[in-house]
């Protein structure tokens, strides 16, 4: 046989009630954290047992929940009654006023006008705000300009690293051209000299020759002329 249909009524039973509520407890937040995962929803979930006890769950934080609720509340309210809405403004423009009021005394203050009517208490407040917006500053100033500090020396690093490699470059440069140059040197001074070697060559060839074809002035001397 299946269950039959159970009667929403307060349960009577002390016992009974407490062991109901604590299964309902828990399946009720197992499903507040379902539909959490499930539907992507924000979901707040408070529950006071007969004894007082608070159980919660929040699938962001309780404190979000209830801001966005009372906001979401006054908003319908305000769709709902237009006048309302109108004097809701007309608050939050008073608030504002004030507000900048209020901004506008202190600026003044700080820059040392409006004193009077300041009691030692409150002029003794303006100076400590004073000196912690000061060292607030200086605070500031020393940090930039020691990061300014690091990265000029960074800067000057990398261009020291820069000059030693341009001068190695320039070193090697320089060698290389003082050993081209000598190869160009031997190479022209060896040329020259086999030059001179061949005209000199020439010129003992040259000279052998023409004595080998000068004739010999015996062989073509005049026959002595006959008596008369």
């Amino acid at each position: 046989m299946g269950r039959g249909k159970i009667v929403i009524q307060r349960i009577d039973d002390s016992t009974s009630r407490q062991v109901t509520f604590s299964k309902r407890r828990k399946g009720l937040i197992k499903k507040a954290k379902e539909l959490a995962i499930l539907c992507d929803a924000e979901v707040g979930l408070i529950i006071f047992s007969s004894t007082a006890k608070l159980y919660d769950f929040a699938s962001s934080s309780m404190k979000s929940v209830i801001d966005r609720y009372n906001k979401s509340k006054i908003e319908q309210q305000q769709l709902l009654n237009p006048a309302s809405e109108v004097k809701f403004w007309q608050r939050e423009a008073a608030v504002l006023r004030q507000e900048l009021h209020a901004l506008q005394e202190n600026h003044r203050q700080i820059m040392g006008e409006q004193l009077n009517g300041l009691s030692v208490k409150e002029l003794n407040n303006l100076e400590n705000q004073l000196e912690i917006s000061l060292r607030g500053i200086r605070m500031k100033k020393e940090q930039m300009l020691t990061h300014e500090i690091q990265e000029q020396s960074q800067k000057r690093k990398l261009i020291h690293q820069e000059n030693l490699e341009l001068s190695r470059k320039v070193q090697r440069l320089h060698q290389e051209n003082v050993e081209l140059y000598k190869k160009a040197y031997t190479a022209s001074t060896n040329g020259f000299i086999h030059h001179e070697l061949a005209v000199a060559d020439d010129e003992s060839y040259t000279q052998i020759r023409l004595q080998l074809s000068q004739p010999d002035h015996s062989d073509y001397e005049t026959p002595p002329r006959a008596s008369q």
